[in-house]
């Protein structure tokens, strides 16, 4: 730019020497002439400046190094000013949230266990309140019965009261199989009835133990023939693991 200013000064001072040559050549005139105007003068630039030869003008670009960090670019207005606005949030806020979320959870799980051992504990209170007392005619609770079954039915059948051993046993294994077992026998639920309701919660040796119990309690009681000496011996010898459980549970009942 300097250099095309330099070039547009000289041009314009040739001009103004070849003007003053010219005026000089000129005879004189009666009125001498004035100065050039500055329409005149600005007409004389822009004739220079657009000679091929003269008014040339070059741009030049020329890295400078600032005194300061690049300043960010302001954010934009409208959507995604609130949106950066909300992870910012997020982002400062999300230890607590951590903490909030786990505590909330560590309360709901709490919640829940206590719940559940609620409702446990209600099961097995109306399970107890259900339990009946007596099938038919038969007292099944366990304070009713001796702590060692088996050996109560024998003194019993020893002192010829036959009928009452075998019902002592029957009645000791309906009360191990309703509060031990938890077998959903009912006051008015027969013998069979009994036994099928006992099947889904007793083993295979169980079974065939009750199953024998109850043949021999119909044959007595239903058909007049007791078993002899040796087979109520064998009989209760069988059913002691399963009735000892039972006078035990009477006896803890009976502690507590």
């Amino acid at each position: 730019m300097r250099s095309g200013s330099r070039r547009v000064l000289a041009a314009f001072a040739a001009a103004l020497l070849c003007t003053g040559l010219l005026a000089r050549a000129e005879p004189p005139s009666s009125a001498p002439a004035g100065p050039p105007s500055e329409s005149a003068v600005r007409g004389a630039v822009a004739s220079l400046e657009s000679d091929p030869a003269l008014g040339t003008t070059r741009k030049t670009h020329v890295l400078a190094r600032t005194s300061g960090p690049r300043q960010p670019d302001a954010p934009s207005e409208g959507g995604s000013h609130w949106l950066g606005g909300l992870l910012t949030w997020v982002d400062e806020t999300a230890r607590t949230l951590l903490w909030v979320a786990g505590g909330l959870a560590f309360v709901l799980l709490g919640i829940y266990f206590v719940r559940l051992i609620q409702l446990r504990t209600e099961r097995i209170r109306v399970s107890a309140l259900a339990a009946p007392t007596h099938v038919r005619d038969l007292d099944i609770r366990p304070e009713s019965l001796p702590a060692d079954i088996s050996a109560a039915a024998l003194a019993l059948w020893d002192q010829g009261e036959h009928r009452a051993a075998l019902a002592l046993l029957y009645r000791g294994m309906l009360s191990r199989l309703v509060h031990a077992h938890s077998a959903p026998i009912r006051h008015s639920s027969t013998e069979a009835e009994c036994e099928q309701l006992a099947a889904p919660h007793l083993d295979a040796r169980q079974k065939a133990c009750l199953a024998r119990l109850v043949q021999v309690w119909q044959d007595a009681v239903y058909g007049g023939k007791e078993p002899t000496s040796g087979d109520f011996s064998v009989l209760c010898a069988q059913l002691e693991p399963l009735l000892g459980a039972s006078g035990s549970a009477a006896a803890a009942r009976e502690a507590a």
